[in-house]
């Protein structure tokens, strides 16, 4: 296993578990650490299928990315990403502009650290549940032309948003804020139709344990 880079080491508390390194141990990451790997262990013992759904997820997620880029969108904004490794969506199409979004801060500083040298991709510190602070952060503003077409990537990460805060209306308020031509890419545990209301949706997938969708805003 490659070494965890040394900034790392200085930026990130390396003895307690991290849900975004765990995830990457999951993919098969070098992004991780002995605390992280413990715990996944333990948690495969009550879910063996974790690390097949997790690896399903990422195939998912670069076929939509790949999908959306062959429909001529260069801007992808990903949703609660995680740590950007194992077929990131950066790594996929190293031509596209990505902004990652996570509201974790030991995941954005990983993150930070690990795209040095990447300008067209970057990590900001944000909670996907405030669409409007997240679309006006300087981050997102300064990497892209909101007006131009950009897909909004929302991977694995709605099972998080609770029922008080409603999964449907964090998606509408993103779905609505997409020019003509932008994607909106969703996979849930719940069908994801209701959440592409008044998209086209394009290359149904399927995600073990979940469902998935990619859907495209046509022209008003």
């Amino acid at each position: 296993m490659a070494a965890v880079p040394a900034f790392a080491r200085y930026e990130v508390d390396v003895r307690r578990p991290n849900a975004a390194r765990i995830h990457d141990f999951y993919l098969g990451g070098a992004h991780n650490y002995a605390a992280d790997r413990a715990f996944a262990k333990q948690a495969v013992r009550i879910d063996p299928e974790l690390p097949l759904v997790t690896r399903a997820q990422r195939t998912f997620l670069r076929h939509a990315v790949r999908h959306c880029w062959a429909a001529g969108v260069r801007q992808f904004l990903d949703l609660g990403s995680g740590i950007p490794t194992c077929g990131a969506t950066h790594q996929t199409l190293p031509d596209a502009r990505v902004v990652y979004v996570d509201t974790d801060p030991v995941t954005v500083a990983f993150s930070r650290g690990l795209l040095r040298g990447e300008p067209r991709a970057c990590a900001i510190e944000a909670d996907l549940r405030r669409p409007d602070q997240v679309l006006r952060h300087p981050g997102v503003l300064s990497h892209f032309d909101l007006r131009e077409p950009y897909a909004v990537l929302m991977v694995d990460v709605l099972r998080y948003v609770d029922d008080a805060t409603g999964p449907g209306r964090v998606v509408r308020r993103y779905r609505h804020a997409l020019p003509a031509g932008g994607f909106l890419v969703v996979s849930h545990p719940t069908p994801v139709e209701q959440l592409m209301e008044g998209l086209t949706i394009e290359a149904p997938a399927v995600v073990p344990g979940a469902y998935a969708g990619i859907g495209r805003k046509g022209h008003n």
